[in-house]
């Protein structure tokens, strides 16, 4: 089964509202060479300063993939290429009291230049052994 089949992406979501979480996120490992893409929060946002891979909410009505692709795009100008391998979960409370479940996703993107950012205020391509300050469950999910 691949990571994009519908009957694997249902599984996901069943896992998640079997665990009651309700809030989904889908993320995006982009890769260019051995550095991934991450994204600084601006200072005045939710856990503002913290570095992320470009991630989003899955809206009503939306699949985690379509999510995956219309967050990168909005958040990174990229377009997502191929979506390569599903690379685990982690959970988070979220900014309403809230359990959210990020789903992560190794991905390929037409062309890693140029980075347009319309809700960070920075972008890098990073090492894994030489991140900024990122939650433990990035570090988790890029050096494992």
């Amino acid at each position: 089964m691949t990571v994009t089949s519908p009957d694997f992406l249902a599984g996901l979501v069943n896992g998640a509202q079997a665990d009651g979480i309700t809030g989904f996120v889908a993320g995006a490992v982009v890769n260019n060479g051995d550095r991934i893409l991450l994204l600084r929060r601006k200072p005045d946002d939710f856990m503002g300063g913290l570095w992320e891979i470009p991630s989003g909410k899955v809206e009503k009505g939306e699949t985690i993939l379509e999510a995956l692709h219309r967050e990168t795009t909005e958040e990174t100008g990229l377009t997502i290429e191929a979506v390569n391998d599903y690379v685990g979960h982690f959970d988070y409370a979220n900014s309403r009291g809230g359990t959210t479940r990020q789903f992560n996703f190794a991905v390929t993107v037409r062309t890693s230049e140029p980075v347009v950012l319309a809700e960070h205020d920075a972008h890098q391509w990073a090492h894994p052994g030489d991140l900024p300050p990122v939650s433990n469950a990035v570090r988790h999910l890029i050096t494992r």
